[in-house]
Order: C-alpha cells, then sequence, then structure tokens
C-alpha cells in the first residue's frame, strides 16, 4: 500500500521535472501506450493488448518525432513488463524519458546531474559528487574478467546482479561505455568500437537510468533487432515484428541523445522508501 505521504513526495517530484524540462525549451509529449511492435530486447516482455502490445518503453516513437523535426522532447507515463514483481519491480510503472537532437550521451549525462541534484538534495542537504566508472573497469576489480575483450552475455547478466552491483559505492554513480553486445540502440564509440555511448546510473547501488548516445544507422538497427528476435526465439519468448516506420525514421533523425529513468525509483530515493510499492498507487 503505497504511504500517503510519499504520494504528496511524488507530486513534488513530478512538478520539479516537468518545470525542469519546460524551463530548458523541451516540449512535453504523450505517445501511444499500446503499440504494435516493440523494440525486440531479450528478457523484456511486453504485455500483450489483443493483437497489439503494452509499452516497455516509449523511445521508438518519441525517436520518429525527432526524425520529424521536434529537437527537444520529454514523456512521463506508464511502461509494463510482465513477469517484473519485486522490492524495486512493478509490472507497470512510471518512466520519464527526454531526448535532444545534436546531442550524446555526455550532454544527457550533464542533464541528469542537475535534475537529480534539484530532485533529491533540493532541500539544502550538501550534493554529492557524480563519480565515474567503466563496466569494463568495474568488471576487473569486483568480477575478475574483462566483458570487452570475452564477451559472455550470460556471465555478464550473472555478475552483474551478484559481484558488480552490491559493491557499487554509495551515492550517485555513472557506469559507462558497455561492451559493444550491449549496446542495444546505442552507438559504438567512434574511438573504441568495442565498447557502446551508453551509460547507466546507480544512486547508492540501485539503477535508475539508462542512456545512449543514439544509434542513427538503419541498417545497423535491423541487424540488431533480427539478431535479438533470433535470441528471443531461441529462449522461447514472443517474437515482435519489427517497427519499420522507425527504421524509415531512423535516415532522417539527427544525431541525437536520450535517456529512459525510473520515476518510481527516483521517488524511492526521495522519500527514503524500501520498496516501490510505498510510492506508487498499485490498485
Amino acid at each position: 500500500m503505497a504511504n500517503l505521504e510519499n504520494l504528496k513526495v511524488r507530486a513534488g517530484v513530478l512538478r520539479t521535472i516537468r518545470a525542469f524540462f519546460d524551463a530548458r525549451g523541451f516540449v512535453e509529449v504523450e505517445t501511444p501506450t499500446r503499440i504494435p511492435a516493440p523494440a525486440p530486447e531479450p528478457h523484456i516482455d511486453c504485455p500483450a493488448s489483443g493483437d497489439w502490445f503494452l509499452r516497455a518503453s516509449p523511445e521508438l516513437q518519441m525517436k520518429k518525432l525527432l526524425a520529424a523535426g521536434l529537437p527537444r522532447i520529454y514523456q512521463i507515463g506508464p511502461c509494463f513488463r510482465e513477469g517484473e514483481r519485486g522490492r524495486r519491480h512493478s509490472p507497470e510503472f512510471t518512466m520519464l524519458e527526454w531526448y535532444r537532437a545534436e546531442a550524446d550521451y555526455t550532454d544527457i549525462a550533464r542533464d541528469m546531474e542537475e535534475l537529480v541534484r534539484a530532485i533529491l538534495w533540493a532541500r539544502g542537504s550538501a550534493p554529492l559528487p557524480f563519480a565515474r566508472l567503466t563496466v569494463r573497469e568495474a568488471y576487473i576489480r569486483w568480477a575478475g574478467w574483462d566483458p570487452v575483450e570475452d564477451w559472455n552475455q550470460d556471465r555478464f547478466d550473472f555478475d552483474m546482479a551478484t559481484k558488480i552491483e552490491p559493491n557499487l559505492p554509495k551515492g550517485p554513480l555513472f557506469l559507462t561505455d558497455y561492451p559493444a553486445p550491449a549496446a542495444s540502440l546505442a552507438r559504438l564509440r567512434a574511438d573504441d568500437p568495442r565498447v557502446a555511448e551508453r551509460w547507466e546510473l546507480y544512486v547508492d547501488g540501485m539503477e535508475i537510468a539508462n542512456a545512449f548516445t543514439e544509434l542513427t544507422d538503419s541498417v545497423e538497427q535491423r541487424k540488431r533487432f533480427e539478431a535479438a528476435r533470433a535470441e528471443r526465439r531461441v529462449l522461447g519468448e514472443a517474437d515482435y515484428p519489427l517497427d519499420e516506420d522507425f527504421l524509415s525514421a531512423l535516415a532522417r533523425m539527427p544525431p541525437a541523445g536520450g535517456v529512459a529513468l525510473g520515476v518510481d525509483r527516483l521517488v524511492m530515493l526521495a522519500c527514503g522508501a524500501a520498496s516501490i510499492d510505498e510510492v506508487r498507487v498499485e490498485s
């Protein structure tokens, strides 16, 4: 059951988010929650809604708006994932996503620092510095192997949960430069294509955001989607159709950076809550 005082804090967080982006010239948008073709990613399952699906993210629809000519956009809204229930997970959750043209993942990191400071340290407490650590450094330090040189998906996922996240320091930390096989929709670094321009933000060991310099190569994105579909079929997961409108739009999309942030987890941090159930109305 949600704590009523936490719901008041949640309302304040939402007001702060909107004021933050409105002051910076972003346009708030609303895209459909029911979509015909989610981005195919192994282990992320969207609930069926008739012949379509409830979105796990508004990412593809928002990037179409970038391609159509809106250079700065943000959205706050519900997202859905099957089989996710726990202290930090809910099958329905609230996501904030923002994208801006002519930006990369370092620009989005600066946005993120300013936003998190405005929400978590707005009441007079001293702001904490944002640390940075590459994925490669983290795995060598705490897991004893290099995922950039010797990629193994299952080992990577297992060690992330059991060795990396439990050892992350207190405070905010950007875990940066994921190995290329974990690029998803991110651009690879020009100076080292073995890693992607991707980071995740952790605060006190809890992951709250995932950001990319966006891939705008439709041929490469199609290859990645097809590889993900093949893996989903091997795993016995639903085979999602490709969003051909999105793939066509990539040819018109400007260079851009974007991020998805879990609003419920951000509110948990603002409230000092131990569970996502304490900060959202579930029924």
